[in-house]
């Protein structure tokens, strides 16, 4: 459950292009991080950063103050953060993404977990009302089954064999 809702709420955003040089501070903001700002903010961050999210706190000159959320990482994962706040110089941003809602993956997530739910509640309802038994009727021949045969001993292939005699 907590994860369809974590699933439904990054759904419903998309990262656009910043529009204007300076972003207002409380903009949600994603950094992706070039190679120099890996290796500048490797020691503090992790060497393996793809794009730092967070909130703007705010832009003085040259640098970001940005209350991080989570990371990104080169090979596909995240760490999520509570929120430290860090100073991330422009040079080290190759392009800045803002965070906006986005009515169609809203439209397709939120059709998506009606379906999961559906299919949820369908299975539990079918299986409080269960199949009806139907009793054999007279018409059908009931068949006796025997057991199987069992033979101990030796498979017949190692019964031609002689066993080999110690002198």
């Amino acid at each position: 459950m907590v994860a369809g809702f974590g699933l439904l709420s990054t759904g419903c955003y998309s990262l656009q292009p910043v529009p204007v040089a300076e972003p207002a501070s409380g903009t949600h903001l994603a950094f992706a991080i070039n190679d120099v700002g890996r290796v500048a903010l490797g020691g503090s961050m992790g060497p393996a950063l793809s794009k730092v999210n967070g909130t703007l706190v705010s832009k003085q000159a040259e640098d970001y103050f940005v209350s991080v959320s989570g990371v990104d990482l080169l090979q596909g994962g995240f760490q999520t953060w509570a929120g430290e706040t860090v100073r991330i110089n422009s040079s080290y941003v190759s392009a800045v993404y803002e965070r906006k809602f986005s009515k169609g993956r809203t439209i397709l997530a939120s059709a998506a977990a009606i379906g999961v739910i559906s299919m949820f509640v369908g299975k539990a309802l079918g299986k409080s009302f269960p199949d009806p038994v139907i009793p054999p009727t007279d018409s059908v021949p009931q068949t006796r089954r025997g057991r199987i045969p069992v033979v101990l001993g030796l498979p017949p292939f190692l019964r031609s064999i002689n066993p080999p005699r110690s002198h």
